[in-house]
């Protein structure tokens, strides 16, 4: 499900007070890693992650490649870290419109 402009900008303010919940390190993208994404995001819907060590361009190949392999959204990037969402099967977060 890709969100719209609008309802991204309601994520990100709903994102903006979270602390990371998974933290990459040098190791990178692991299977287990992925793993712990996944229940992250079948949990709380939406996370942050946070990439450590990595230079610019591979931390935004990094993101986007969690976002692919997730089907999650990647509602938000600053620094080292980025905020995804995918609904839950009961989603908890009303998106406006």
């Amino acid at each position: 499900m890709a969100v719209n402009d609008k309802q991204r900008r309601y994520l990100k303010g709903l994102a903006h007070p979270l602390k990371p919940v998974v933290m990459i390190g040098n190791a990178g993208l692991t299977e287990n890693v992925l793993a712990e994404i996944e229940n992250a995001l079948a949990f709380h819907e939406l996370i942050k992650v946070r990439v450590s060590g990595q230079e610019r361009a591979d931390r935004k190949q990094m993101l986007d490649e969690i976002a692919e392999k997730t089907k999650a959204d990647l509602v938000m990037v600053i620094g080292h870290i980025g905020g995804f969402y995918r609904p839950a099967e009961k989603p908890r977060i009303e998106l406006p419109r």
